[in-house]
Order: C-alpha cells, then structure tokens, then sequence
C-alpha cells in the first residue's frame, strides 16, 4: 500500500448538494422521476427517454425492442469497444457481427463496414469512444441503403454535440451511461432516447416490465455514491486503488448484469445534472485542449473535443507497459482501456475474422484523464513524461 496523491483515472463531478438529492429523491418518489425525464426530453430535443441502472440495460432493452420490429438476428459492432455492448448483444438473445476500426479515429473502417452489413443485420452500433463522434453521416446512410437501424452508443459522450445535433440523437436510438467514470454521474445509471413512437412503445413495455429497485437498494447506492465522493479525491484515491478485490480498472465480460429501473435516490442525484454536465463538458474540454497543445503529434483527432479521456497512441506494447509502469509509480491516472479486441472473448469469437486496426489500438493504446480533479501541475507532469517516452519510443524505431 503506497500513500501518495493518486489521480482517479476517472471521475464525474458531484457535490455533497446532489448527495442530499439523492436523500430528497428517496422521498419524492414518481414525481422526481417525471421531472428528470422531461428535463432529459427538454436537453436532448427527444419525444421519447427511458432511465434504468446502466448503460448495458440500455441497450438490452434497445436490442430488445428491435427484435419486435424486424426478424434479423446480427448486430453489427466494432471490435474495440467497451465488452458491456456485446454483453448485451447476447443478453438480448442476438448475435454480435464484428468491424474493424480505424487507429486514428477509433471508427469503423468504412470499406470493411459495407462488407459486414447483410441481410440479416438488425442493427449498427457506433460507439463514440472517448467522446469522439463517429461519421454517423457515412454511417446512416449505409444504414438507411440496407434498411438497416442506428443504434448510437453514446454512453461516453453525453452532451457532446456535432452539426449541432447532440451525439445519441441522431440516429433512430441511442443510449448513455451515467456510471461513475463518465461525463456526469448518479452512481449507476443509464439513459435511452429516442424520437420513433413505434420503438418508444417497445420500449416502454419492456421498461415496464422491469423491477423497481427496493428502498434498501435505493440506500445503498446512495450510500456508495457517498463514499465514491470522498475517496475519489486524489489525496485519498490511493486506498481503493491500493485494494486488490475492488479491482479497479479492470474490464470484465458478464451476461448477467442486473437490470432494473433507474432507483429514486440516482434519480435525486441527478436533479442538478445539466449544471454539472456544462461543468463537465467544459473542463475536460480545457484540459484536452492542453494536452493537444503538447501532443498535438500524437493524439489520434485534432477537434477541440471534451474528451471522457485523452487518448494517446504509443509506438508499440513494450513501450506503452513502460509508460503505464512510469504512470502507476507516480500515481498519475493514466490508464489503459479495453484488454483486448472484441474477438479475443470467446462467446463473441468469429475464428476467421481479422482485425488489424482494433488490435494496433489494443497494443499502444493509453489515456490520459481529463477529469476536474487534474491540476495544472498534474498536466505538466503527464504531458513531459507522456512526451519523453514517444520521444524515446520514436528515437528506437
């Protein structure tokens, strides 16, 4: 156990305000819950929003309502990804297809994606990896000339906007996570929007059909929200990153996640969501921008984004492990993300499927955190060690 300031390599603004609204929320009850929802239909410019405790239940419910619509089966992914979204793939009772991606935009490749899409594809899932939009452009209309759905999967990009349109909203459904590492949180969550009557009907019979999490669930979550604010300080992030069980950070395949609706204290903890998203939104933005002022040589896109983290292309794996045993030593929140490729989990295996671009991603992927606990001092640190390992890196090729 060493005690030292340790950067989260992740966090979302929250105050102890909005820990008494998560109080407040436990009281108030269904009108709470009616509140959030047509402040979320007001927010996104939507017909249709649905809250339940994650983003993976999102998209199950998606994928689920979908089925009821369309006999296909397929569900189109890229291979690097969070391992929730094929998680729910399978959850939902269909089978995940796999895309290659693009390194320097984490999008699909386009050239492969035509290939991939067929007459039993159901759906594609763009994910707006870090924040950064995908070319839902290129990408609907590959959907609309296949009769194919888009679903975006925004769970890391909630208020981002492109074209002035926010990212989840353009496509026919879309979902966002309002987990503990992301944009804004309520200690666990999940958010669909859509603008489609026929879905939002699908929709609202299986969000029906879910439990209601019990007043003693409603307290605990709360009560883990409370202690998340006080040790994801970086005075004292150093205890639960010291804590083997927890395993933070760690990324893990499970079909058997829970899913409920949206409790009614994470449904308090987001009565002051907007201001904290703005809050949000803007900082990572700020602290971005001086990452790219610095590394503008190796960040894989050049838009002024609010990055949920800052990624960082490193020239192969032994250096990247470097970097990352330099970054834990002194405690400053880089990370790595995805362990491997969608195709390397053997539930979702396609044995002749080749994926070049998610496995370059795998291999000299790290991030940096863009969070509002990053200090100024914390930044110049990364930046001249993120900085001296490409140079070094670049100087042995």
């Amino acid at each position: 156990m060493i005690f030292r300031r340790t950067l989260s390599p992740a966090a979302a603004p929250l105050t102890r305000k909005d820990l008494f609204n998560g109080l407040r929320g436990l009281v108030r009850g269904e009108c709470a819950r009616l509140e959030l929802e047509q402040d979320l239909r007001d927010y996104f410019g939507v017909k249709h929003v649905f809250c339940v405790n994650s983003g993976k239940t999102a998209l199950t419910l998606i994928l689920s309502a979908l089925q009821e619509l369309s006999p296909k089966k397929e569900v189109v992914l890229p291979a690097y990804t969070c391992f929730s979204v094929p998680s729910a793939v399978l959850r939902a009772g269909l089978r995940p297809r796999l895309c290659d991606v693009d390194e320097r935009t984490f999008d699909f490749k386009f050239e492969e994606l035509q290939r991939v899409i067929g007459p039993d594809t159901l759906c594609v899932v763009p994910c707006h990896l870090f924040g950064i939009p995908a070319d839902l452009g290129r990408i609907q209309m590959l959907c609309k000339a296949n009769s194919v759905m888009l679903v975006e999967d925004a769970a890391q990009a909630m208020g981002v906007t492109q074209d002035n349109r926010k990212l989840g909203t353009v496509g026919d459904v879309g979902f966002y996570s309002l987990g503990r590492g992301k944009m804004i949180t309520c200690g666990e969550g999940g958010v669909i929007v859509t603008n489609s009557d026929q879905l939002a009907q699908a929709l609202a019979r299986r969000h029906a059909d879910l439990p209601k999490p019990t007043f003693i669930h409603a307290v605990i979550d709360l009560l883990k929200t409370s202690l998340m604010l006080i040790l994801i300080r970086p005075s004292l992030f150093w205890i639960p990153a010291s804590i083997p069980f927890l395993k933070l950070g760690q990324t893990f395949f499970d079909q058997t996640f829970p899913m409920t609706r949206l409790s009614m204290a994470n449904v308090g903890l987001m009565r002051c969501w907007r201001e904290r998203l703005t809050q949000s939104l803007q900082g990572r933005r700020a602290n971005a921008k001086e990452y790219q002022q610095v590394l503008r040589s190796s960040e894989p896109t050049a838009q002024p984004l609010a990055y949920l983290r800052f990624p960082v292309l490193t020239v192969g794996r032994s250096g990247r492990d470097a970097l990352m045993a330099r970054a834990h030593q002194d405690g400053i929140g880089l990370s790595l993300m995805y362990p491997s490729t969608l195709n390397e989990i053997e539930e979702v295996r396609d044995v002749e499927g080749q994926y070049p671009g998610a496995q370059s991603i795998v291999d000299r992927l790290v991030t940096l955190p863009t969070h509002e606990h990053v200090s100024s001092l914390d930044k110049q640190v990364i930046c001249a060690l993120v900085t001296s390992h490409l140079m070094r890196q670049m100087a042995e090729v």
